[in-house]
C-alpha cells in the first residue's frame, strides 16, 4: 500500500462500557459507506495506555482537495444521518487531525 500525503486521524471517545455497541453500529451503518465514499480505510485501532474508552480510525488521502470531495459525498450520503442518529448518545467526544508525511523520513516506510 502505497503512502498517503495526508491522513485523516480521527479519534472517537466512547461512552464507557459502550465500546462493543459502538463498533457493532459502527460496522454496520458507518463501514459501507465510508468505504463507498471514502475508500479503503489505513486501520482501526483502540487505546490500550492512557486515555481509555477511545475508538481511532485513519484514511488517507492524495490532497486536502481530495479529502474535501470524499468528505462532502460521506456527508451527503442519504444514509449516513442514520449511523449519526444510531451513535451520536454513544461518543463523547470527537477530535479529528489531518496530518501531512514527511516524505524523506516515510523513505524508511516498508510498504
Amino acid at each position: 500500500m502505497a503512502i498517503k500525503p495526508l491522513i485523516d486521524h480521527r479519534v472517537y471517545t466512547i461512552a464507557p462500557r459502550r465500546m462493543g455497541e459502538f463498533v457493532e453500529v459502527f460496522h454496520r451503518l458507518a463501514m459501507p459507506i465510508l468505504v463507498e465514499t471514502l475508500g479503503t480505510p489505513l486501520g482501526f485501532y483502540t487505546s490500550v495506555v492512557g486515555p481509555q474508552n477511545q475508538f481511532v480510525h485513519l484514511w488517507g488521502y492524495d490532497s486536502l482537495a481530495d479529502y474535501e470531495r470524499r468528505s462532502a459525498a460521506r456527508d451527503a450520503h442519504p444514509a449516513f444521518a442514520d449511523y449519526l442518529a444510531a451513535s451520536g448518545h454513544l461518543i463523547v467526544a470527537q477530535e479529528t487531525r489531518l496530518i501531512r508525511g514527511l516524505d524523506r523520513l516515510n523513505e524508511w516506510v516498508v510498504p
